[in-house]
């Protein structure tokens, strides 16, 4: 059994930041305390004088090597090399159903392609696209093998969109074995019927992708949603909320005692819709879904998280190259791929923005990033949090390092950066996965075996470990 100290770091958490080391026994973390030297032959020593050491980024929405009309996002390979880089430690991907796939194939397909093949932890959400009596009474089944948590797009019509009986029969059975359902919130049908309606008018550029899609059809479905789930009594996580309208139906039914939950996306908080409207198609790289908003809705959002109404940030990277994949949307902007990229940069991005901007603090960031998400998700205590049992996932923050973003010396795979020419201040210096060092001066050393499956517990296990104030805020 292999044996680590980690001396002289700052330790951040949610509450607080304090002095202390840690001792590494094998995967776990074993003691936090001073001066825990070990005078036995084979104990290594890291020295973190000058840096925070913060539990490994839990990125509970990720696309890897996502089907989409005609090509695939970036792969495992790639895309969790970066991310370990950045931060992240263990992503929560999404298997998706196929039409007449069962769950637990998807579930088995996603985790073929993760086999072998990923240099962080993962763990799995499955989307439902294809519901019937079968699939239903799978449910159960896809909680006792560890993916307990359930996504459902109300967007995407004719793909991957579900209707309001599948989401209320979702909901329903999720709830009996402590599932959670997540959705995607936008009107397909109505988005459907704007994209015919400017495509027929020749109005094609990426603009329109936006402009098709506006915040009021992601409140109503959020609204909607929100209902279906007050009926049948079930929680209910919002994934990727873009801006006021949408945080604002959350804020009203979490008001009202009902046990609903969302995340943010660091593009809104930093990007906007005018990236879309860049010339010579290059608006097509910022083509996501929900649309990039007005400039003035980043500032709502950072007020959701703050008040509470917000609990988790995930980057929803699901990253396409700009020239051999956006480019099929040339003439279309129904046929651009959706999606963007940024797990590489995430935890730059919010430290640099973020805390040292004044928006959140540090712990909150630890929170938003790390505790919450793995709550959520039914990974915690094992992930995302420093404490003394839990899987010693550990990154070593320098705040003195300082970059520009630069898609020319990127991990990720992509031809392009989300984040393109921002000035950072503060990144992830070493990386430890399980207690084995997998980044060493911003360096991946580490080979794509050393990631493994992670099973999920039932979310209501994981919701009694969630603390709320007197106001019903996480």
């Amino acid at each position: 059994m292999t044996y680590k100290i980690i001396k002289n770091g700052c330790i951040v958490t949610p509450t607080h930041q304090y002095n202390a080391d840690i001792l590494i026994k094998g995967e776990k973390i074993k003691a936090i305390g001073d001066n825990l030297e070990r005078n036995r032959p084979g104990v290594e020593m890291v020295d973190a004088t000058g840096l925070y050491v913060l539990p490994g980024a839990v990125d509970e929405h990720t696309h890897m090597s996502m089907p989409s009309p005609g090509t695939h996002s970036m792969p495992w390979e790639t895309e969790t090399v970066a991310a370990a880089v950045g931060g992240t430690t263990t992503i929560v991907d999404f298997a998706i159903q196929e039409k007449g796939q069962t769950l637990l194939e998807a579930i088995h397909t996603w985790q073929t392609k993760a086999h072998n093949n990923t240099a962080i932890d993962y763990s799995l959400h499955v989307a439902i696209t294809d519901l019937n009596d079968a699939v239903i009474d799978e449910i159960p089944l896809a909680v006792k093998k560890g993916v307990s948590t359930f996504k459902l797009f109300m967007a995407y019509k004719d793909d991957k969109m579900v209707d309001d009986a599948t989401l209320y029969r979702v909901l329903k059975k999720s709830k009996e074995v402590g599932g959670l359902v997540m959705v995607h919130a936008e009107n397909g049908d109505v988005i459907s019927v704007l994209q015919n309606e400017y495509m027929e008018s020749g109005k094609t550029e990426p603009i329109y992708h936006a402009v098709t899609r506006p915040i009021e059809i992601e409140a109503e479905a959020t609204r909607r949603a929100i209902a279906l789930a007050k009926i049948t009594e079930a929680p209910i996580f919002v994934v990727h909320v873009s801006g006021e309208e949408s945080a604002e139906e959350i804020r009203k039914a979490r008001l009202n005692g009902q046990a609903v939950y969302g995340e943010t996306c660091p593009h809104y908080l930093f990007l906007d819709e005018s990236y879309l409207q860049l010339p010579d198609f290059e608006g097509a790289k910022y083509v996501c879904s929900p649309p990039l908003r007005d400039k003035y809705h980043q500032e709502t959002l950072w007020k959701a998280i703050n008040a509470g109404t917000l609990q988790a940030i995930g980057t929803d990277h699901c990253s396409f190259n700009y020239h051999e994949q956006k480019y099929r949307g040339i003439n279309d902007f129904t046929k651009i791929p959706n999606g963007g990229n940024g797990i590489e940069n995430w935890v730059q991005m919010l430290y640099s923005f973020g805390v040292k901007k004044g928006k959140i603090s540090f712990e909150q960031l630890v929170e938003l990033i790390s505790a919450n998400p793995a709550k959520f998700m039914g990974l915690y205590p094992q992930k995302g949090t420093i404490t003394i049992g839990s899987d010693a996932d550990i990154v070593l923050f320098d705040p003195d390092i300082k970059q520009t973003i630069k898609a020319e010396t990127q991990l990720q795979a992509s031809d392009y950066n989300f984040y393109e020419g921002f000035d950072i201040e503060g990144s992830p210096r070493h990386v430890f996965l399980r207690g084995e060092l997998i980044v060493k001066d911003r360096k991946y050393i580490g080979n794509l075996q050393q990631g493994r499956f992670i099973k999920a517990e039932p979310y209501g296990a994981a919701y009694d470990s969630i603390t709320t104030d007197d106001r019903g805020v996480i």
